[in-house]
C-alpha cells in the first residue's frame, strides 16, 4: 500500500515527520534509486527500495520504544551537534534502538524530555492541532509586578506573534527571584524565555515538569525510564486542556 514517504520513514524510526521532510528537501532520501525532494511523494514500503543517506530503510517489525529522560542542563536536544557538545542520546546507556527527541528543550533548560522511534507518536505529541499541554517551573530574576502578572494572564505580542500561557501562577517569591509554574500549548522556539525577556524578567532556570498527564516523579537528573503502555496511551489520547484558576 502506498503512503506518504515521510510517514513511512517516521514509522521506521528514522526521525519525526517534520525532520524527515527536511531530510527530503536536503536530498538525503531516495526511492528506487531516484532522489526525492518533495514531501508529498508516496511509496510502498513493501515493494519500493527506500534509502536515507544511502542506507536501506525497512519498515518491517520495528520495535516501538518510548522513554522519558530527565534532561540535565548542558545537553543538546539533537542527534548530532556541529560544535561537539554533549547530546541527549549520550545519556541513554543500555538503549540499543535508535531513538530521537520529541520536540525541543533548550541547551540550558532541563526536565522531562520524551524520546521514541515512533514517528507517528512524535507527530501526535508535537503538532499544534493536538494541543498537548506542557508544564514548566521557571525561575526568573526579580519580583513580578502587577503589570508582569497581567502579562501572564492576558499574554504579550512577540516578534513571531501573540503568546499567552494556558495557566500561570507564582509559586515562590523573594526580593531577588521568584518561581513561576506555567502551562503552555505552544512549541515555538524558546517561547517561555522570550516571553519573560519581553517583560524584563530574565529566566535563570527552566524545568519542564510535565507533558499532558505525565510527570517526572522521582526520576533524577540524567536518568531515563521506559514508558508504560498506559502512559503512551494517555499521551496519544489526551483530551483538551481543562481550564485552571489563574
Amino acid at each position: 500500500m502506498e503512503e506518504r514517504l515521510q510517514k513511512i520513514l517516521a514509522r521506521c524510526g528514522v526521525a519525526s515527520r517534520r525532520a524527515v521532510e527536511q531530510m527530503m528537501r536536503d536530498g538525503r532520501v531516495s526511492v528506487n534509486g531516484r532522489t526525492v525532494t518533495q514531501p508529498g511523494v508516496k511509496a510502498d514500503s513493501a515493494r519500493d527500495e527506500i534509502r536515507v543517506d544511502g542506507s536501506l530503510i525497512s519498515s518491517a517489525a520495528v520495535s516501538r520504544v518510548y522513554l522519558m529522560l530527565n534532561k540535565p542542563p548542558g545537553y543538546v536536544v539533537t542527534l548530532k551537534d556541529t560544535h561537539d557538545r554533549p547530546i541527549v542520546t549520550d545519556l541513554l546507556h543500555g538503549v540499543s534502538e535508535r531513538v530521537f527527541p520529541v520536540g525541543r528543550l533548550d541547551y540550558d533548560s532541563e526536565g522531562l524530555l520524551l524520546m521514541t522511534n515512533d514517528g507517528d507518536f512524535s507527530y501526535r505529541i508535537q503538532h499544534p492541532a493536538f494541543t498537548i499541554p506542557k508544564t514548566y517551573m521557571v525561575k526568573v530574576k526579580g519580583t513580578l509586578t502587577r503589570s508582569d502578572l497581567d502579562a501572564m494572564r492576558t499574554g504579550v505580542l512577540l516578534d513571531d506573534g501573540p503568546f499567552k500561557p494556558v495557566w500561570a501562577a507564582v509559586e515562590k517569591s523573594n526580593p531577588k527571584s521568584c518561581w513561576v509554574e506555567m502551562t503552555i500549548l505552544e512549541g515555538r522556539n524558546r517561547i517561555i524565555r522570550r516571553f519573560f525577556d519581553s517583560i524584563h524578567r530574565p529566566v535563570v532556570r527552566l524545568i519542564r515538569t510535565a507533558v499532558a498527564g505525565l510527570t517526572l516523579g522521582n526520576l533524577k537528573s540524567g536518568e531515563y525510564r521506559f514508558l508504560q503502555k498506559k502512559e503512551v496511551e494517555t499521551l496519544t489520547d489526551f483530551p483538551d486542556m481543562p481550564d485552571k484558576k489563574r
